[in-house]
């Protein structure tokens, strides 16, 4: 009897752990599956999303090595473009170091304007408000102490919008290139044919089968001459002067009827 009680006992205990363990083991499955849905939902909040800064402002002499070593220090920078000033610019800029007696060597090309890619689209927006208008160069020995940074955060714009601009600015530059190169080569042909043309007519100045072996061109007279040949005409003196009179009256008669108030005259037909 007491043999069977112990195993009783024993077996009590036993069943008691398995239970125990079960319990633990579908807290610890329970336990998981919120750590997993957890990490989910923070995977699907925290999705980095890239973001553009627009750099309107770009002293001389400042690189993308630059801007990328300064603005790396607040967020994690990724693509970096500088648009480089004119090539008339350019060109004008270096005859001028040139003129002044400046090595063309030490003329270095300048940027007019920049984009900056950071991986986090937050951290672009807290970087283009909080250094928006401060100084570039925290140093006092820094190039670009006294130049202000001009930032600006692109709303919904992306890195492939840039590409497509800058690939529409090239076409648009080629297609005014191709239309100035077309009128040039209209005027250089027209040019050409006016001056075959004149040595055509040149040559043809001597011939003697011309009747009068030059070129003569008729002017039409001036209004001067016209009035001259009007007065030379039999009473052409007497229609002139009885013209001004009738014109001096007409004139004054206007004139009184604007001052008492009547109503203006009506024109009289002149008799040939």
């Amino acid at each position: 009897m007491k043999a069977a009680e112990l195993v009783e006992v024993q077996k009590v205990p036993m069943a008691g752990e398995s239970h125990e363990e079960a319990e633990l083991s579908a807290e610890s499955a329970e336990e998981q599956e919120s750590e997993e849905a957890a990490c989910n939902s923070s995977k699907k909040k925290k999705k980095v999303v890239p973001g553009i800064v627009y750099l309107g402002h770009v002293p001389p002499r400042f690189r993308p090595l630059h801007v990328r070593n300064l603005l790396s220090a607040y967020g994690e920078v990724g693509r970096v473009f500088f648009q480089a000033e004119d090539r008339f610019v350019r060109r004008k800029k270096k005859a001028a170091a040139a003129a002044g007696g400046k090595k063309a060597a030490k003329y270095s090309k300048d940027y007019t304007e920049g984009w900056v890619e950071f991986r986090d689209k937050r951290i672009a927006k807290r970087v283009a408000a909080s250094l928006h208008n401060t100084p570039m160069g925290a140093r006092r020995r820094s190039p670009f102490r006294y130049d202000l940074w001009n930032l600006k955060y692109l709303h919904r714009f992306t890195w492939s919008h840039l590409s497509e601009h800058l690939a529409f600015e090239r076409q648009v530059r080629r297609q005014r290139l191709r239309a100035e190169v077309a009128q040039a080569k209209r005027e250089t042909d027209f040019y050409l044919q006016s001056v075959e043309r004149g040595q055509r007519f040149l040559a043809a100045d001597g011939d003697a089968t011309r009747p009068n072996s030059s070129w003569t061109f008729a002017q039409r007279p001036t209004e001067q001459e016209l009035r001259a040949q009007k007065a030379a005409r039999p009473g052409g003196r007497e229609r002139a002067r009885l013209a001004n009179a009738q014109d001096q009256a007409r004139s004054n008669r206007g004139l009184l009827a604007r001052i008492f108030g009547a109503p203006p005259p009506a024109e009289s037909k002149e008799v040939p």
